[in-house]
């Protein structure tokens, strides 16, 4: 008898088609938690969805994985719809993910990482925002529930590390739907008291307990804050939106208690080494004050104070001489100036310049009374006028025009009789 051998991939293509033709897994709804996550360049997800006892491989196509609203990450408790096959090439069955969505705590998650990334682009989160703690605080407020172990540690802790600060309550709601409202509340109440430091937080708990400082009306308050404000909300390893805005986080509410306050013995220490390097200070300066006057005291100026002054006073002396001989030589120079005035022919003979001037007068004075149209008058001509305009053609004449005839001496008035051209 012959047997009839398969391949393996056969086989394998033979299952694939046992599964899908099973009308049961052909649509699957399965819940777990992803691990192995891998973003293919190809936009495809590859994952492994996981519970207590078994694991299954799953994949997401990129036609349906840009249409989820989250981001997938290892650890993460999701929901999935699919349809179970083989994949021959490996011989393996494998979910083909149509849809996924966070599993209860997920969408906790997704809210978180939203408001994380909103106010993270808002600038809320940036350390040129972050305030100072000042290191030695006298008052110290903290927003938390009345009664529970986070105001218990937190008051115990300053008290045994610095009693002199005083710790002032604001009581809230740190839990709940009121609990955001209220917490928003005792932080104003408590950034008008005048304190050093405010904290802010509430002991462990799951992550719907610790919801309210996720909240972005609490993120928005403590930004707000001119006092400020140390985060303590849960144990270490949780984190919450508070944590990211808050000027210094700290891992528990004890934590907080410890980053706001020294201890009085680390202070007391500090206080002797500013001691220590004070008096070693001032005593170096002594002895540097004492070395520079004992250089003084030693220095030749010292000693011979008179050398000091005889210096200046030969400088004196020769600027003395210097002056002398300059304003000497001026004068010397102004007397050979005045000798040579003296000396001088017009001085000696001054009416030289009289005769010349006189001389020159009678030229100009000639010269004058020949442009002088006066001194045609005196020679017995006449000047006649018309209407203020001097005659000089008969053409601009006619009969009984009334004329001005200027003599030298006197004027007339007369009547044309007649025109002879």
């Amino acid at each position: 008898m012959e047997l009839n051998y398969l391949t393996v991939g056969e086989l394998n293509n033979y299952i694939k088609g046992v599964l899908e033709r099973d009308a049961f897994l052909n649509r699957v709804y399965l819940k777990g938690e992803i691990s192995n996550f891998k973003n293919h360049t190809t936009g495809h997800f590859y994952f492994t969805l996981k519970d207590d006892t078994s694991r299954i491989n799953a994949v997401m196509f990129a036609s349906a994985a840009r249409n989820i609203e989250f981001k997938p990450e290892d650890g993460m408790n999701v929901l999935v719809v699919g349809r179970i096959s083989a994949y021959p090439v490996a011989g393996s069955y494998q979910i083909y993910v149509e849809s996924m969505q966070p599993d209860g705590i997920g969408n906790l998650y997704i809210e978180f990482e939203k408001l994380k990334k909103k106010l993270e682009q808002k600038g809320l989160f940036r350390p040129e925002h972050k305030k100072r703690i000042p290191k030695y605080p006298s008052r110290i407020g903290v927003v938390t529930a009345p009664t529970g172990a986070a105001i218990k540690d937190i008051m115990s802790t300053i008290k045994r590390r610095f009693p002199s600060c005083e710790v002032i309550l604001f009581p809230s709601l740190v839990q709940g739907a009121s609990a955001a409202p209220n917490i928003v509340e005792q932080i104003k109440k408590a950034d008008a008291f005048g304190l050093d430091t405010l904290i802010v937080g509430r002991g462990g708990g799951s992550i719907e307990d610790l919801w309210a400082f996720n909240e972005e009306i609490v993120a928005n308050a403590i930004y707000e804050c001119n006092t400020p404000v140390i985060s303590a909300v849960g144990h270490e390893i949780d984190f919450t939106i508070a944590d990211f805005v808050a000027d210094l986080r700290a891992p528990t509410p004890t934590g907080a208690a410890e980053m706001a306050v020294p201890t009085v013995m680390d202070t007391l220490n500090i206080i002797n080494q500013y001691k220590i390097r004070l008096n070693k200070n001032i005593k170096n300066m002594v002895n540097n004050k004492y070395i520079e006057l004992r250089n003084l005291k030693q220095s030749y100026i010292l000693k011979n104070p008179m050398a000091m002054y005889e210096v200046k006073m030969q400088k004196l002396d020769t600027l003395v001489e210097q002056n002398n001989r300059v304003i000497t030589a001026i004068i010397d120079n102004k007397k050979i100036q005045l000798d040579k005035v003296k000396d001088a022919y017009i001085l000696k003979n001054p009416l030289t310049i009289i005769d010349g001037c006189k001389k020159n007068y009678d030229v100009l004075l000639s010269t004058l009374k020949a442009l002088n149209p006066l001194g045609i008058l005196e020679k017995g001509y006449s000047v006649v006028k018309k209407e203020n305009e001097i005659i000089k053609d008969i053409k601009k004449l006619k009969k009984d025009d009334e004329l001005n005839i200027k003599f030298m001496k006197g004027e007339i008035k007369a009547t044309v009789k007649e025109i002879i051209k």
